[in-house]
């Protein structure tokens, strides 16, 4: 896959470096499609995607959660390469393969002036936008931002977008923030997802990413804002899923849901049952490709004749 290009140091040793970049090439190394990585510069810094599909296959961008990575999608990409053309995302200024240097990314619009960039390197004019959690903040921020370049939109238990955190979300993800370490991390996603990496729900190669990620990356403040104002958001007249997680310990997935459906009434909005948040993408992985899949592959809707 490649040295990791020059720029500011992320990691506070070498020997966090070596052990983090270990571990997302063997997690990339076990997606069951060929992977095609690819960096996109700009005067934010910059950015690795990693790609798979056909290159003339209908463009899909993922947006993972934050400290997840590009590797997340280990279980989702190959339903969604066999028809799409895939872009898988490491956010900036986040674990992963981008490095954030130059502009400083500080308010929603930088970030999506961010991601215009990324499409703008790919050449693409338009494309569907999957995102996970915090990069479903992103890619909802994005469709609001330019939505004449989002041709679908998929949330899959998107945070702050349609309800806020519960307290005991973020109290018990506090002691992992302000001190973080690999047993925190992986301890915090034992709790949220009710076991999963134990019972086999969740591939330890990521896991290892992730843990990695958490406790030897330079400590960031994601760049959120408030949730969308309501007329905005009933604006929108894009094609849109939303997923919600049932198990989903950061909000209540029936209120995400309700509030969903009454801020977008186009939308299509479903539950993944026995699911938690983190988990979203791996969990089961069969129920939310064939999700996935039937939206994306929908056929794009025709202006009525004149």
């Amino acid at each position: 896959m490649g040295a990791r290009p020059a720029g500011p140091p992320a990691f506070g040793t070498p020997e966090a470096e070596t052990a983090f970049f270990s571990a997302y090439e063997a997690a990339l190394a076990r997606w069951p499609v060929p992977v095609t990585p690819a960096t996109a510069r700009s005067e934010f810094g910059t950015t690795r995607l990693n790609a798979c599909g056909p290159e003339d296959g209908r463009p899909v961008v993922l947006l993972s959660g934050g400290g997840a990575t590009s590797a997340v999608w280990y279980a989702n990409v190959a339903a969604l390469a066999a028809t799409h053309r895939v872009y898988a995302v490491d956010l900036i200024g986040d674990p992963g393969r981008s490095i954030h240097g130059g502009r400083p990314i500080r308010r929603a619009e930088d970030m999506t002036a961010w991601l215009d960039t990324v499409l703008d390197h790919l050449g693409l004019d338009s494309t569907a936008l999957v995102g996970h959690s915090y990069g479903g903040w992103i890619a909802l921020t994005y469709a609001l931002h330019a939505p004449h370049r989002v041709e679908r939109l998929a949330l899959l238990d998107p945070t702050q977008c349609f309800a806020g955190f519960r307290f005991g979300y973020l109290l018990r993800a506090l002691p992992m923030l302000l001190r973080p370490t690999a047993a925190r991390a992986r301890a915090f996603i034992d709790w949220e997802t009710g076991g999963a990496p134990a019972r086999g729900l969740i591939d330890p190669a990521w896991s290892a990413v992730h843990a990695l990620g958490t406790a030897h990356f330079p400590s960031s403040k994601p760049v959120t804002g408030p949730r969308p104002a309501t007329e905005r958001l009933r604006s929108l007249d894009i094609p849109t899923l939303i997923l919600t997680a049932e198990l989903s310990r950061p909000h209540r997935s029936s209120q995400v849901a309700d509030h969903a459906r009454a801020l977008l009434p186009n939308a299509e909005v479903a539950v993944l049952p026995g699911v938690s948040h983190h988990a979203v993408p791996m969990a089961d992985p069969a129920l939310l490709n064939d999700h996935l899949t039937r939206f994306l592959d929908t056929p794009a809707r025709t202006a009525p004749d004149a």
